[in-house]
């Protein structure tokens, strides 16, 4: 999928680019909001945590999850744009990068509903400072890439910058609380 467009040709900022912008902003935005009140006070449904031992090992897992998707997702990427090259060839490669990130939005979606309905947006400490703040960013950045995605308006570079955004947003975000749960103590389910 490298650029067709002859070299030295510059796109124009055009009304797709700010509306990107735009909705990254918003969502962020709204989603900081939303959970700046406290934890709780938003709460739609109780804490659940599916077949693991509790709710905080459910999202650390699930968050390895999805950043081991995320790591495909970089992966098949350098695939697409032929940055790397290796079997087989055509378009399978766009089908495992669809079904991967689809994947990892979807393992994202308990963890998220537990920490902005349950958690809130902390300051505890700089750990959890940033992850309150990577977390506020995530689907505004996701959001983002998915119109950089379905428009041609946009430069050849926006996708890749787009996508290691969101690749970045979503280590930091493991980083800053799977990590700490695994190197804290006994790893469980």
């Amino acid at each position: 999928m490298p650029s067709t467009r002859p070299q030295g040709e510059r796109r124009r900022w055009e009304p797709v680019h700010t509306a990107a912008l735009a909705t990254f902003a918003v969502v962020s935005l709204g989603v900081g909001l939303l959970v700046r009140t406290g934890p709780g006070e938003y709460v739609v449904a109780p804490a659940f945590h599916l077949f693991f031992s509790d709710s905080i090992h459910m999202k650390a897992w699930l968050a390895t999850g999805a950043l081991a998707l995320g790591c495909v997702q970089v992966l098949t990427a350098a695939r697409l744009f032929e940055l790397v090259r290796f079997q087989p060839a055509g378009a399978f490669w766009g089908t495992v990068h669809r079904i991967s990130g689809y994947l990892a939005i979807g393992l994202s979606l308990p963890v998220a509903y537990h920490c902005i309905f349950l958690a809130g947006f902390e300051t505890t400490s700089l750990r959890v400072a940033i992850h309150s703040v990577l977390g506020s960013m995530v689907y505004g950045v996701f959001l983002g890439k998915m119109i950089v995605v379905r428009s041609a308006r946009f430069p050849a570079w926006a996708l890749p910058v787009a996508g290691m955004l969101l690749f970045a947003i979503l280590a930091g975000l493991w980083l800053t609380s799977s990590l700490y749960l695994f190197s804290s103590g006994p790893i469980s389910l």
